[in-house]
């Protein structure tokens, strides 16, 4: 019986799904998985029955990664589970800030008499653009990004993209008529709309400042969808008072933000759909599933892809370790002195960490096991799932 503890709720459309080898626990320090969706977990000590976190989302800055790598906690989060929501919301941004429909209906709110007519007297202040032909700037182009160009393409608008990192999968589902630029630099001056669909990693800390916007279009419509960190604060509301950034749309209000003068502040409703928080849920439950009953790992943030199909051998063995040479060596040759025959296995590894799973064609003792990689350098965890 695995016990899963949720630190949010979490839509039962995944809760649903877990089967009579699961039972939801309010501790923490039993669960052998957690599923969470915002909760801050830096803060948090892991006992040693935790396996798995499930993030239902994309972003995984709320959980201290390289804490669980080091206890060979296994991270996975739901890349493109929300990714229709959040780019339905980009769409209205867009179409919010070209329109002016904020202050449009903000100002109508105040209105108290003589409605009809004071509107078709004062409407003119609130002209806008159309997007068709207009050119979109899309930066970043995984899950969200892929599914905003494409969707801004069929809106009538050019769209050019850059992204250092774009994956096969991705550029194959791209519109072969969107234009992809190999530096950010090189987009930014033609772009009448920039939309940020990057991740938040180092790289991309500040991404957005006064250089960036220095290189942009004079009234310019900037929108940030991603993560607040990616754009500086200040940097972006200097470039406002500048007359660089026309509009700024954000779904990340702080402080600053929330009544400034041209900025279109959302709060942070991206993902906040039923549909979204339900297909989140569903990933993110499968992906533990999987892992806790079968070993197998997808989408995870920390360790790499390594997946096996059903577990059907007597035994299969799943090991987590550093990437150090020789460790396979290693691996292999304590099966070997323990007289354990290996039917099936696959290694492989991700930055300084690295996973084996081994299909064994007898019951294995996890315990022996255990003992055996016990003080063996580089080794973090070793699980037996047992099919006899």
């Amino acid at each position: 019986m695995y016990k899963i503890a949720a630190l949010n709720k979490i839509s039962s459309a995944g809760i649903e799904r877990l089967t009579d080898k699961y039972q939801i626990t309010n501790d923490v320090n039993s669960a052998n998985g957690i599923l969470v969706r915002s909760q801050d977990m830096h803060d948090m000590q892991f006992s040693n029955n935790l396996m798995a976190i499930a993030r239902a989302g994309a972003g995984v800055n709320n959980i201290p990664l390289e804490q669980c790598s080091e206890q060979g906690i296994v991270v996975f989060n739901t890349p493109g589970a929300n990714a229709n929501a959040v780019k339905e919301l980009v769409l209205t941004g867009l179409l919010m800030s070209a329109r002016n429909l904020s202050s449009a209906i903000a100002w109508t709110k105040t209105l108290t008499e003589d409605v009809s007519k004071t509107v078709e007297k004062n409407k003119s202040q609130f002209a806008g653009e159309e997007i068709n032909g207009k050119t979109l700037g899309v930066i970043g182009l995984g899950f969200i990004g892929v599914l905003v160009a494409n969707a801004a393409e069929r809106l009538g608008m050019k769209v050019l993209g850059y992204d250092p990192y774009i994956s096969i999968k991705s550029a194959h589902e791209l519109s072969r008529t969107i234009n992809i630029y190999d530096s950010l630099d090189a987009v930014l001056p033609l772009c009448d709309y920039i939309t940020i669909h990057v991740p938040f990693m180092e790289d991309t800390l500040g991404l957005f400042n006064e250089k960036s916007f220095a290189a942009m279009k004079n009234d310019v419509v900037l929108l940030n969808f991603s993560r607040d960190k990616i754009v500086k604060d200040t940097d972006v509301l200097r470039a406002i008072s500048q007359g660089k950034i026309r509009k700024y749309v954000t779904d990340f209000p702080t402080d600053q933000f929330v009544n400034a003068d041209k900025v279109i502040c959302i709060p942070h409703l991206g993902a906040s759909t039923k549909e979204s928080e339900e297909n989140c849920a569903i990933m993110a439950v499968d992906e533990m599933m999987d892992y806790l009953e079968n070993g197998n790992i997808s989408h995870s943030v920390n360790y790499p892809k390594c997946t096996m199909g059903l577990s059907t051998a007597p035994a299969r063995v799943s090991i987590l370790n550093r990437n150090v040479p020789s460790m396979l060596q290693m691996i292999t040759g304590t099966f070997a002195g323990m007289g354990i025959n290996i039917n099936d296995m696959l290694n492989r590894s991700k930055d300084g960490y690295a996973y084996t799973l081994l299909d064994i064609d007898s019951k294995v003792d996890e315990n022996e096991l255990k003992r055996a990689f016990a003080n063996k350098d580089g080794i973090i965890s070793v699980r037996v799932i047992n099919n006899l």
